[in-house]
């Protein structure tokens, strides 16, 4: 999950046959995050993002994947203003380096530097853009620390399943029974899962050291802590009303059953 479904980018490795001549811009807003309802997490942000934002686990391909829930709506971040601003205070590492991500090579087990350049930040290369190489061929200064960074949250990102795999097998994350206030009716969210923490504390010592040593167990708490966060919505649903355009705001809009689901 990243700025933009897979279906809707076309990310290239970075290279100078391909990009020596081209340039970035860095972007000047979050409005291409604006339909993201979660966000990738590692587990180093936990600890911050637990009280920004609520944490929560979706399943996909079989495994849990930590992510910060941006809305209960799908397909909308209510973290992103209307122009673009970003409302929060902690912004998620995979926003922080659009377009830029890491994927494995083509038959490798290489990470390489990818770009997305449907972002509409990749052009042919003047004075007001970023280079991607310098005049020797090498990265240029500006996109030598995104790529560390990068790198950083994907060594992170491979600890991380690590420790949530092991939450999973030790059977502490739960689907999360999430209801929202909308007017006079209560929303049920559907998709989001969570630490259980009856089952977390029923853990005999055996699998409890486990998840220790793995940093699970304190993935579990920032988890748990950060659910209260579910009340940052209704704040910033009547912070996005006050800084909508006039009669430009678009109605929420909920399945026919009164189920939101997140796939």
């Amino acid at each position: 999950m990243g700025a933009k479904d897979n279906e809707m980018v076309n990310i290239v490795p970075v290279s100078r046959d391909r990009h020596a001549s081209k340039g970035w811009r860095r972007p000047t807003g979050y409005s291409f995050a604006a339909t993201e309802a979660v966000v990738p997490l590692t587990g180093a942000e936990f600890a911050i993002a637990a009280v920004a934002m609520p944490i929560a686990f979706i399943e996909k391909s079989g495994r849990y994947l930590p992510v910060a829930v941006m809305s209960p709506v799908s397909g909308r971040n209510m973290f992103v203003a209307p122009a673009g601003q970003w409302l929060g205070t902690y912004l998620p590492a995979r926003l922080r380096s659009y377009p830029f991500l890491l994927l494995r090579g083509e038959g490798s087990e290489q990470m390489v530097l990818c770009v997305d350049e449907d972002c509409g930040l990749v052009v042919e290369a003047d004075a007001e853009t970023e280079p991607f190489f310098a005049e020797d061929g090498t990265p240029s200064s500006a996109i030598k620390p995104i790529f560390e960074f990068i790198k950083q949250v994907e060594h992170n990102r491979l600890a991380t399943e690590l420790a949530v795999a092991g939450l999973a097998d030790a059977g502490v994350i739960q689907p999360w029974a999430l209801t929202i206030p909308a007017g006079e009716k209560q929303l049920e969210v559907k998709g989001l899962h969570r630490v259980d923490p009856a089952r977390l504390a029923a853990l005999d010592d055996e699998p409890y050291l486990k998840l220790r040593k793995s940093s699970g167990v304190d993935l579990a708490y920032a988890q748990m802590l950060s659910m209260q966060m579910v009340r940052i919505f209704p704040q910033l649903a009547a912070v996005q009303k006050q800084m909508a355009p006039p009669r430009q705001a678009p109605p929420l809009a909920f399945d026919q059953d009164g189920v939101i689901r997140f796939s």
